[in-house]
């Protein structure tokens, strides 16, 4: 623990006492061409320690001397004495504690909220005085002797990392007693007291222990938490507890050791880096059709995962995301890009532009992604062997293509292209790596499905441009006029229409189902799903087209039945209406929403990409 009056902040180069984390360019290097190694996991984690600690000094200089911020809890500074004797009787425990990922989430976020001053879900003392409830699990855990007073939520009492109390409570926000005597904890308010004894690993009556998961597969073993308890897991504000029934718990902690096998068995070094680097996993519900998670720098070790179908699928997410924790690392040791929040660039896999920063993060995960699905298509054989195949064909090419517009960009610092070289380095030779062709070319269409969504949602044809074309139209031209060039323009945030991932949710399924007929079956509950999306996504192109054109005849601005459209025409054959559909969808429906606007004589949407797709090639 450092002595109370640490900066939180660098000390200078010329201090006695002044430390610096480094990471080598050996390391650095290592871990952008994926090479991911416990020692250097193992450094970022010690790194982190230090971030943790400077975020909770500069939390206690914050708001030490204020008790508005705290009452009618104690002053923090009696919490981090607390955590100091925790320190010099059991360093072990203390660094265990410091190391739960939420602390780190909680001591963020509870700093921006003093910063721009703003309450948040809580009370502002009920953020700040998480601190109490640390240092009393960390004090338990050392079966220390201590009096804290902690904050209570909807008669909840967290103590992170062992779990949580339930006491009648007749406020949303109150306080209640921890008292601890050798391993023994006492929690009482004015309406109930809860006993704890060790262990503290299993339920009782008003008591929800943090419950883990073990996996082993040869030499490999991976124990994580499973939690769904701890307020500071989400993303972004505190959580309700959301806590799942013990048949949820035993599906995830199957489907966490078939996962593991596979990464144990295909990525053996990353296996150790895993179990070097995982703490936790915030488990979600099911969420058919597709693998929902996300994971933040200030909670390094933890990421958040919807329960997915089977176990190849959470494989890949947690490669995927411990490739966002490792990045994380990274980022708070060195700068990567300029500090840029334009949402600028296009990324498949998500709806909206990101900026530099997000956009870094997704090429590294789904680089990994590429990678693990690699492995997988290269050691087996049948249906899984065909699922990794398209998986990686299109992981691959996704990563890529952003890849490619990210490296000439000049917000990128030398450090940050080096790292986006080294990436390439390893990723450019995996593009000539052969994949089946239909594999292929349903990960192309997935690709073009997703970019015609994105443009026709957040991207806004210039009104000169539009207007051109709409009076060449009505003046009944045979041919768009000659000298027209359309220019993309800079994307925006706000969409115009809803997306969709009907189609790609289906032709995934398609690939990794044993049989086209289970298909039959699951298809409608897929999200926004119609039977011109299940048409296209079984390869039956005429079907879709004549689906889709009746959708848009009942909807005319459904932004999927237009790019639905362009990709059966597509299907079918080449055509200028697909070429127009699918390049410039954006443009199609702006000068078709032009004519609506000043004639009654409207066309249909394909009749309109047909004049207009003559002058895309």
């Amino acid at each position: 623990m450092p002595p109370r009056d640490v900066a939180p902040h660098r000390n200078t180069p010329d201090s006695p006492e002044a430390t610096f984390h480094q990471l080598p360019w050996s390391d650095f290097d290592e871990l952008a061409r994926g090479e991911i190694r416990p020692a250097v996991v193992h450094r970022l984690r010690h790194a982190e320690r230090s971030r943790r600690l400077l975020l909770l000094r500069a939390l206690m200089d914050e708001v030490s001397k204020t008790p508005e911020l705290f009452a009618p809890l104690p002053s923090p500074e009696d919490a981090w004495e607390l955590l100091a004797r925790v320190e010099t009787r059991s360093p072990d425990v203390f660094e265990l504690v410091l190391a739960h990922p939420y602390l780190g989430s909680w001591a963020g976020y509870t700093i921006r909220l003093l910063r721009k001053g703003i309450t948040g879900v809580c009370p502002m003392w009920s953020h700040v005085g998480h601190v109490h409830a640390v240092a009393a699990a960390a004090a338990i855990r050392a079966r220390l002797n201590f009096h804290a007073i902690v904050p209570v939520w909807e008669g909840g009492v967290i103590l992170p990392t062992l779990g949580m109390a339930h006491l009648p409570a007749d406020e949303p926000h109150s306080v209640a007693e921890v008292r601890g005597t050798q391993g023994r904890a006492e929690i009482t308010n004015d309406l109930g007291l809860v006993v704890l004894t060790e262990p503290f690993d299993a339920d009782r009556p008003n008591w929800w222990a943090v419950r883990d998961a073990t996996a082993t597969a040869g030499r490999h073993r991976l124990t994580t938490r499973l939690d769904d308890i701890d307020p500071y897991r989400g993303l972004h504000e505190p959580m309700r507890p959301r806590r799942m029934d013990p048949a949820e718990l035993r599906a995830w902690r199957a489907e966490l050791t078939g996962a593991w096998r596979l990464i144990a068995q295909h990525f053996p070094e990353r296996a150790e880096a895993f179990s070097a680097g995982l703490d936790s996993v915030v488990p979600g519900p099911a969420a058919p059709f597709r693998s929902a998670s996300a994971s933040t720098g200030e909670a390094f070790g933890s990421a958040l995962i919807a329960r997915p179908d089977d176990a190849p699928t959470l494989a890949a997410t947690l490669v995927h995301e411990f490739q966002h924790i490792v990045l994380g690392g990274v980022l708070h040791l060195a700068q990567l890009h300029e500090d840029d929040p334009r949402e600028r660039f296009y990324v498949p896999w998500r709806p909206d532009p990101r900026p530099i920063g997000k956009t870094l993060q997704g090429i590294y995960a789904f680089f990994g992604i590429a990678a693990f699905w690699r492995e997988i298509a290269r050691a087996h054989d049948g249906k899984l062997a065909r699922r990794a195949m398209f998986e990686f064909a299109q992981s691959r090419g996704d990563t890529w293509r952003v890849l490619d517009s990210v490296h000439r960009d000049a917000s990128l610092t030398t450090t940050g292209r080096r790292f986006v070289d080294g990436i390439a380095e390893r990723l450019r030779p995996w593009l000539a790596e052969p994949v089946p062709d239909d594999l292929r070319r349903r990960a192309e269409a997935i690709t073009a499905d997703h970019h015609a969504g994105y443009r026709m949602r957040h991207l806004r044809p210039d009104h000169r441009s539009v207007v051109i074309l709409a009076e060449a139209w009505l003046a009944d031209q045979l041919h768009p006029p000659p000298a027209f060039a359309y220019v993309d323009p800079p994307p925006t945030p706000v969409p115009d229409g809803s997306s969709s991932e009907a189609r790609t949710h289906l032709i995934h399924l398609d690939i990794a189902l044993a049989d086209r007929r289970e298909l039959a079956s699951m298809w409608r509950s897929a999200e926004d799903v119609t039977t011109s999306d299940l048409a296209y996504a079984t390869g039956r192109f005429d079907d879709a087209v004549r689906g889709y054109r009746a959708e848009l005849a009942q909807h005319p601005d459904r932004v999927s039945s237009w790019i639905g459209l362009g990709l059966a025409l597509a299907g079918v054959g080449t055509s200028p209406a697909a070429r127009a559909l699918t390049h410039y969808p954006e443009l199609v429906r702006a000068v078709w929403r032009r004519i609506t606007t000043v004639s009654p004589d409207v066309p249909t949407p394909e009749r309109l990409a047909t004049w207009l797709g003559q002058s895309v090639y």
